[in-house]
């Protein structure tokens, strides 16, 4: 192996020396702007990587699949957040993507968390955040979950039926209580409707509980559903918010905080999305109330492309046609980083990373749909048939076994879900970039 550019979190600082060189490389060009600047760092640190691999010598797991993280990218997110949600205080959901470094780069950038188990509440707490940071939006929580978050000193957690406020009032009477409400989610990529929410005629009747169970219940929280792509849907969970405020007013409760929850993109209906909710939100709340939300997917999606090798090759003859094409076996399928494609409802690209001496990344293409091209599907090493990444694409290159594909935006429900199904890793590792002087300067390298 070539001297290592990644970093188990263990090595991370031997890493961000690694950052410095792949940063020198571009800093002395002022013409590069920030979306080039980056490519070339992602370019290099994937090119060092496979390059230093010898399939035919390499010992068990050299060859494994990993990422490449764009730490600047998250940066940018979070500037682009900034300006056009200026009132919503971003709670990362640490579910989307726990990967330490990003998770310290947001304690950098002072953000809140969203945190749904006790190990996430942990591994926040672990890094030093203040507990007030930390919202526990698990609207059904296991009892010692709850009595690790009083012991620790999380108040804030949220609430959809009775059960639960019984559950609080034996074990942390003195949490700040959010109640989450049912919204239309119906045009998001992954509804959660059908499991949490309560409905507005139902209310009334839990915010009574609360008053004479003497809880605090101090917010409304929704979420609109992950991958959101109507925007409607925030202004009638904003006006339904409102309704819940007013109701819980008129029972004495000092209600002081809006969570808006996630759903939000990274791709171009952000801007949109945001603009909606901006008016929303200004329209029937005023600037005291508190306004956060729990955004996952919109800030690590876009910041990581994983690479994967080419460990077997099946040729597919058809004789009626007269065609050939091949079935391309991978070291990553659903079952690891590509879980997205199952529980996430994603379609990754394949691009090809190295075919013979060959390194491709961002290598423009033309003329997809000319018979030159060859067709593949693309399948992940377990035994299961339902493992596969790709049913059909096209590349100009014959590949083989020893080759790599990259696939890209793959920062969100990927490595958090992947398992060790068959026995194969779930564990992979991170090559770290940083294409932002302002998030090195707070990561400090």
């Amino acid at each position: 192996m070539a001297p290592s550019l990644l970093a188990s979190p263990a090595d991370f600082q031997f890493s961000l020396k690694d950052i410095h060189a792949l940063n020198d490389c571009s800093r002395d060009n002022a013409t590069f702007s920030g979306a080039s600047h980056a490519k070339n760092l992602i370019g290099d640190a994937l090119k060092t990587r496979v390059e230093a691999v010898d399939h035919d010598l390499c010992g068990v797991g050299e060859e494994d699949a990993f990422f490449v993280a764009d730490l600047g990218e998250v940066y940018r997110q979070h500037l682009r957040w900034k300006k056009n949600l200026a009132r919503v205080k971003p709670h990362y959901a640490v579910k989307c993507n726990p990967d330490p470094q990003v998770l310290r780069l947001m304690m950098q950038l002072g953000l809140g968390f969203d945190c749904a188990s006790k190990n996430e509440i942990e591994t926040v707490l672990n890094l030093g955040a203040d507990p007030d940071r930390i919202i526990y939006a698990q609207p059904c929580k296991t009892k010692s979950y709850v009595r690790y978050a009083a012991q620790a000193g999380v108040k804030q957690m949220t609430f959809d039926n009775a059960d639960e406020l019984y559950k609080t009032k034996q074990l942390f009477p003195d949490a700040e209580l959010y109640l989450r409400i049912l919204t239309d989610d119906s045009a998001s990529l992954c509804r959660l409707s059908q499991k949490f929410g309560a409905a507005l005629d139902q209310t009334a009747e839990l915010l009574e509980l609360a008053k004479k169970l003497e809880l605090n219940v101090v917010g409304v929280a929704f979420h609109v559903g992950s991958g959101a792509s109507d925007p409607k849907a925030f202004i009638k969970a904003v006006q339904d918010a409102r309704l819940v405020f007013d109701r819980a007013a008129a029972l004495g409760f000092n209600m002081h905080t809006l969570d808006v929850g996630g759903g939000f993109t990274g791709d171009a209906t952000f801007e949109p999305m945001a603009a909606v909710l901006s008016a929303s939100l200004d329209e029937y709340f005023p600037p005291q109330v508190r306004i956060i939300g729990e955004p996952g997917r919109y800030y690590v999606s876009t910041a990581f492309t994983i690479a994967c090798h080419v460990i077997a090759r099946r040729t597919v003859a058809d004789a009626t046609l007269g065609t050939t094409s091949y079935m391309l076996y991978l070291n990553d399928g659903v079952y690891g980083n590509f879980s997205s494609i199952i529980f996430d409802h994603q379609h990754p690209v394949p691009r090809v990373l190295k075919a013979g001496a060959d390194v491709l990344y961002d290598v423009p293409r033309s003329g997809y749909d000319t018979p030159s091209q060859i067709e593949y599907s693309i399948w992940g090493p377990t035994c299961d048939g339902i493992d596969i990444v790709s049913s059909s694409c096209t590349f100009p290159e014959l590949l083989d076994v020893g080759d790599w594909l990259y696939f890209e935006d793959m920062g969100a429900y990927t490595k958090c879900s992947a398992t060790r199904f068959n026995g194969f890793t779930d564990t992979h590792d991170v090559v770290y970039v940083c294409s932002e002087p302002g998030a090195r300067a707070l990561m400090g390298i």
